[in-house]
């Protein structure tokens, strides 16, 4: 027993919290997905329920593993890749605008060669952008009000990070915007500055409705909640699915597999998985995913105050805000407290190379923790000969 405790301190460092609300949550994952994705067999695979077992254990597995890799390194070192990865992203999301594979009018993906399996440079354009402010800020503790040398580059790289993202999915140019604030308020930028930022989002994402591709679904969406507020016979379908999954759920749910809106409500094995959840887990099991998410940014918000460097506690705060918040939306909508907005739940939803980011952001949260720990580790050590030397003086 202890030598599998030590084996286990020995190569999962960084905060133990994080890693088990990860682990249960990937392992719920499995469960909720299997049973989701029942009906999709059926359709898609001739029956196969099986294959989308597999294929979603898989990558479920496989970002655990890229956030164990990604744990090991130390987080300094992300400082040194992220603003390449953010320029990188630039024309990336450019090409997949206009060349990207069309999936719901709209061109969000692009397709790897050889190994043909597609993602969504949005996914490394919000991890890098993160990745870059944290660092950009950091660096610029001392001159934080400098507006030409400082602030003016920030600025830019939201914006166009935003507004190119915005071209194509909306509501993750919206959220990574606010995450991108809240980095800049922890990160002491004066609130005329992040006025301004705000002021130019506003002016970059209309920029996007008019003239992006997914401007009007965005607009009728957006106006669909609203008259659905004041008149029940206007709720959208995928809202109405979700609502009775969720009625229908109770306190104790159906029980697992049980599910019977997976069969009538659209994508109920990514943006309303949520929504099944309650329905076969009831109020106790989507409580308990809340719970989960809200210690996930407790956590997460630890390590920000406990970091003692600046860049670390930025990083970590950033990338707990991107996940947190997103999942928070995709809860609301499902229970009708926000327009439909085709957001996934991390974690818990289906998905390919998103699940992968996700678990990347999550080692880069562990390689903070693990990174702070150290540093106190080696700081106690180096802090004991001297305490040996003045007890013998004494």
């Amino acid at each position: 027993m202890n030598q599998l405790k030590a084996w286990i301190d020995e190569h999962f460092k960084g905060d133990p919290i994080i890693w088990a609300i990860v682990i249960l949550l990937s392992l719920f994952s499995i469960l909720v997905v299997y049973s989701a994705t029942g009906t999709l067999a059926y359709k898609t695979a001739g029956g196969n329920t099986e294959l989308y077992l597999f294929r979603h254990s898989f990558l479920v597995f496989l970002s655990l593993f890229v956030m164990w890799l990604a744990h090991k390194i130390p987080y300094r070192k992300y400082a040194l890749y992220a603003r390449l990865f953010m320029y990188l992203s630039i024309p990336l999301l450019l090409f997949t605008y206009l060349f990207g594979s069309n999936i719901n009018e709209a061109n969000r993906w692009l397709t790897i060669p050889v190994i043909n399996q597609a993602f969504q440079p949005s996914d490394l354009a919000k991890l890098s952008l993160i990745a870059a402010l944290a660092a950009m800020l950091a660096t610029k503790q001392r001159n934080i009000k400098d507006f030409a040398g400082t602030f003016l580059p920030i600025m830019l790289s939201i914006g166009l990070i935003c507004g190119l993202i915005g071209l194509a999915n909306m509501s993750t140019a919206i959220l990574l915007l606010i995450t991108c604030l809240l980095i800049m308020f922890i990160g002491r930028v004066p609130v005329k500055f992040i006025g301004l930022v705000v002021l130019i989002g506003v002016i970059g994402l209309g920029g996007a409705v008019l003239f992006g591709q997914r401007g009007d679904t965005f607009l009728s969406r957006i106006e669909d909640f609203r008259e659905s507020r004041v008149d029940d016979s206007k709720i959208p379908f995928q809202a109405e699915q979700s609502y009775i999954a969720i009625a229908t759920g109770g306190v104790t749910g159906k029980g697992p597999g049980n599910s019977e809106q997976r069969n009538s409500l659209p994508h109920p094995y990514s943006d309303f998985i949520y929504a099944i959840i309650i329905e076969e887990y009831g109020l106790i099991g989507g409580a308990a995913v809340l719970f989960l998410y809200l210690a996930l940014l407790y956590r997460g918000m630890r390590i920000v105050v406990n970091s003692n460097k600046a860049f670390g506690g930025l990083l970590s705060a950033g990338l707990s805000f991107a996940l947190v918040i997103q999942a928070l939306v995709n809860m609301a909508v499902a229970v009708g407290l926000g327009p439909i907005t085709g957001l996934p739940l991390p974690l818990l939803s289906m998905g390919g190379t998103s699940l992968v980011f996700t678990g990347t952001a999550l080692g880069i949260i562990l390689s903070v923790s693990r990174g702070d720990h150290q540093d106190e580790a080696s700081a106690a050590a180096a802090e004991m000969p001297k305490t040996s030397n003045r007890l013998r003086t004494a």
